[in-house]
């Protein structure tokens, strides 16, 4: 499998840590932001794990058209850019459509392909002509296999540093499944695996205007999955999920952070330590 440099002195995949890439769903302002990327790098520093900062400057695809959806782009990537500058850590934001690569990669290590844009070539090819890592979601309708096909026009368009992300599959209305099975599968294309934990118990528009989630289950997918085997573990945090204007049900609060990560972390070491 191939180990994936995503800036310097931050590696996954091969033999590496597994990382963690968490933060709020979307951008709410500089402050806060700045805030979760410091109390999450806390918690990161204490358990030795290298640390992504994850937050969107915009959610494009929100089930109603009254929910929050973020920044404008230019007043997202000013935020992002003061995370990296001011906390120290890597960050990775979504990207919607082709003309935002270029921009986002301005400031981001990692673009996003968010799961129902899987298999839009030409944000695809965009994203990998920018020469930075990119992280591509599984569709909820697709299967692992057909992956292939999103990481051969990756590397057609010359990316070569690629994640493929399992979040759930489509399981009848308002409701997703892991089948852990797609872990191995993926990993067979020769690209680092991560686990979106927390997308992986939401609800897709299970509230009617809005989506839901079961984030009391996350421990559980998480601790799964790290058994299969990952490279590192997504999983959106915030700071007072019930409150947050988006994705709060199957958001992580930032107060258990550490302690749904140790066991995870004990999971991924015993496997390690029988290698």
């Amino acid at each position: 499998m191939t180990s994936i440099q995503v800036t310097d002195t931050l590696s996954i995949g091969d033999h590496s840590p597994l990382a963690l890439i968490g933060g709020p769903c979307v951008i709410e302002s500089e402050d806060f932001t700045l805030k979760m990327a410091d109390e999450i790098k806390q918690v990161c520093d204490r358990l030795s794990i290298p640390f992504i900062f994850k937050s969107s400057f915009d959610k494009a695809n929100r089930t109603s058209i009254t929910s929050f959806r973020g920044q404008a782009i230019e007043d997202g990537l000013e935020i992002l850019q003061k995370v990296k500058d001011k906390i120290g850590v890597p960050v990775l934001t979504d990207i919607h459509e082709s003309s935002q690569a270029a921009i986002a990669a301005e400031v981001v290590d990692i673009l996003q392909i968010p799961a129902f844009l899987c298999r839009q070539t030409d944000l695809l090819m965009a994203a990998a002509e920018t020469g930075r890592t990119v992280n591509v979601k599984k569709g909820q309708f697709l299967a692992p296999w057909d992956m292939k096909n999103v990481v051969r026009k990756l590397e057609t368009s010359g990316a070569r540093n690629i994640l493929l992300t399992e979040r759930g599959t489509s399981f009848g209305y308002n409701a997703l499944v892991v089948d852990f099975r797609a872990l191995p599968q993926m990993r067979e294309f020769g690209y680092p695996i991560v686990f979106d934990a927390t997308h992986s118990v939401q609800m897709p528009g299970g509230q009617g205007d809005k989506s839901g989630g079961q984030r009391h289950f996350v421990p559980y997918l998480a601790k799964a999955a790290a058994a299969v085997g990952i490279d590192a573990l997504f999983m959106e945090v915030h700071e007072d999920p019930d409150n947050a204007p988006s994705d709060g049900p199957n958001m992580i609060p930032l107060a258990q952070l550490e302690a749904v990560l140790k066991p995870i972390l004990r999971v991924r070491d015993s496997l390690a330590g029988s290698d």
